[in-house]
């Protein structure tokens, strides 16, 4: 009998755009999906959960330097709650993203993506979410 692995997904939460990432059936790599709305992202969460399953979901949690709380960290609660009200069978984990942004951008420039290529909207908000989740893989 063979079991079908579910993905993992992580979300990388902005106010204007959130960017999002699958892991691959055996949860080894990190793949970044897309930027989406907020609308946007529950209709292509739903659509990942009916292609392909869902383990859980990650989400980018925004702290200072030290750990503490930040502007951004009550933004983010609020958005965890509306995500759990989509889907509230599936776990949801936040994962600190200190850093996750800055990394993602050194990884851009590394593979020789232009200036003009990396300032493209969204593209560095899928790119840090994918940072997430593979960071997150190679820990587990």
């Amino acid at each position: 009998m063979t079991t079908i692995k579910k993905r993992i997904l992580a979300i990388d939460y902005g106010t204007k755009r959130i960017g999002l990432a699958k892991s691959d059936p055996l949860c080894l790599f990190a793949q970044p999906v897309g930027t989406f709305s907020e609308s946007e992202l529950y209709k292509q969460i739903q659509l990942i959960l009916d292609q392909d399953g869902i383990e859980k979901i990650l989400v980018g949690y925004p702290t200072s330097g030290d750990g503490s709380a930040n502007r951004m960290t009550s933004v983010v609660n609020a958005f965890i709650e509306r995500l759990h009200q989509h889907f509230p069978t599936l776990p949801i984990e936040r994962i600190a993203e200190f850093g996750s942004s800055k990394k993602a951008m050194q990884i851009l420039i590394a593979s020789g993506v232009s200036r003009k290529e990396r300032h493209i909207k969204g593209r560095l908000d899928k790119a840090a979410a994918a940072i997430l989740l593979q960071t997150y893989l190679e820990q587990r």
